[in-house]
């Protein structure tokens, strides 16, 4: 068991980039801590890399199984989010306070769910995790080449649709606290220098809470909402938080919550606004 927990961070971090779920990365780490008490690994010489190849798998199926679920979605789905609560919102590098400090964005996890489960794992085990084609094709069951070939198109995929945002967090802190105050002050004209023209607002209520259908498009359509929805919410609050290592707000009004993950250009607008209302995804012992 000792052996075993020393790697679960690391498998964790591998199924939750594959799934998009904490929930259910979580069950695949379970699964594979089964697969391993059951199995015999007498003769395993890195059993990090067995572990990685048996986790690849076990994501393998349950991206198969939820190209299916995803059809019964009722709305946008997003990934369920990984928030670090900050107790210093003025503070310019949050990101030393991130508990999952190799956590990726909101934005790349949306590029990613849109890939192949196959384009995915290759991705995720590949490029992100330097796992060699070898291994990459003995989880897919296919050749190297092919391994190859799928981790090239998932690549191509992220680069031309991930909204890129900056990593300078000074400047995140700057348009986070701006983006707040306009928010919780009203102010659409403060609301507006902040968005890019393209800016995009994305809801998961999961058909459980109320939340746009579609993705909202520009900057006019998203102040809309977004000052709409604190209109609605006379008692909201809003706290600073990282979601996913990015800027983000933990939003609560009565008994419900949200999580928003802001994504920021280097040039300080905002790009995407996702907005995660679905308690199913949210813990709310962790926000």
């Amino acid at each position: 068991m000792d052996q075993f927990s020393a790697h679960r961070d690391h498998l964790f971090g591998v199924a939750y980039r594959m799934l998009g779920s904490r929930a259910d990365a979580e069950d695949v780490v379970q699964d594979a801590w089964l697969r391993y008490a059951g199995a015999d690994t007498s003769g395993v010489t890195d059993l990090r890399a067995w572990l990685t190849t048996v986790t690849g798998r076990l994501c393998l199926d349950q991206l198969r199984a939820a190209k299916v679920r995803r059809e019964a979605y009722v709305g946008p789905w997003l990934p369920s989010p990984l928030v670090e609560r900050l107790p210093d919102p003025s503070q310019v590098d949050p990101g030393e306070r991130v508990s999952f400090r190799d956590s990726v964005s909101i934005a790349l996890l949306m590029v990613l769910d849109a890939l192949t489960p196959e384009q995915r794992v290759a991705f995720v085990l590949h490029d992100v995790f330097a796992v060699p084609f070898a291994e990459v094709a003995a989880t897919l069951g296919t050749t190297p080449e092919n391994a190859r070939q799928l981790a090239s198109r998932a690549r191509k995929a992220v680069a031309d649709g991930e909204r890129r945002h900056t990593t300078d967090r000074a400047l995140q802190a700057s348009v986070l606290a701006a983006f707040t105050a306009a928010a919780a002050g009203g102010d659409m004209d403060a609301l507006l220098k902040l968005l890019a023209p393209d800016v995009v607002a994305i809801g998961d209520g999961g058909g459980v809470v109320s939340a746009a259908r579609r993705p909202i498009l520009g900057a006019s359509a998203v102040a809309r909402f977004v000052l709409g929805l604190i209109g609605r919410n006379a008692d909201a609050s809003l706290e600073v938080a990282l979601v996913n290592g990015d800027p983000g707000l933990v939003v609560r009004f009565g008994d419900a919550a949200a999580v928003a993950c802001l994504s920021i250009s280097p040039s300080g607008l905002v790009t995407a606004l996702y907005n995660q209302l679905n308690p199913a995804k949210l813990s709310l012992d962790e926000v």
